[in-house]
């Protein structure tokens, strides 16, 4: 059965958010490779992630359930935040787009290629 992998979905979302690993260590009084460590971590002891959710402005299901909808709510209650909305004013447009298409795509290649996985697995269930 598929498990959650809590790490990486930390560290996609850090990515999205544009958070650096050292920032994450900082706060977590850690180093910056002991956050790399973190992110390869399957399971994570609820008090880190509950750690980690405030320091991204995130809920904590936003990492135990990350998903293509995760995302587009994150970044919905963002915008809905009217003082960082007002920071994004002075940013073009076109690069907030950029970045959206581009996370869009990394989004469907791993989708992409969960499904060929869980497809190869189900055929080496059938042989």
């Amino acid at each position: 059965m598929y498990r959650t992998h809590y790490g990486n979905n930390i560290k996609r979302l850090r990515e999205i958010l544009g958070v650096k690993q050292e920032s994450i260590a900082a706060e977590l009084n850690i180093s910056q490779q002991a956050v790399s460590d973190l992110e390869k971590k399957q399971v994570i002891h609820d008090d880190i992630l509950e750690k980690v959710s405030k320091i991204l402005k995130v809920p904590v299901d936003a990492i135990k359930h990350f998903n293509d909808e995760t995302v587009v709510n994150i970044i919905s209650s963002t915008f809905n935040d009217a003082a960082i909305f007002s920071s994004y004013l002075h940013q073009p447009i076109f690069n907030q787009i950029d970045k959206f298409m581009d996370l869009f795509e990394r989004l469907l290649k791993m989708e992409q290629e969960k499904n060929a996985l869980f497809e190869k697995m189900l055929q080496e269930k059938l042989s």
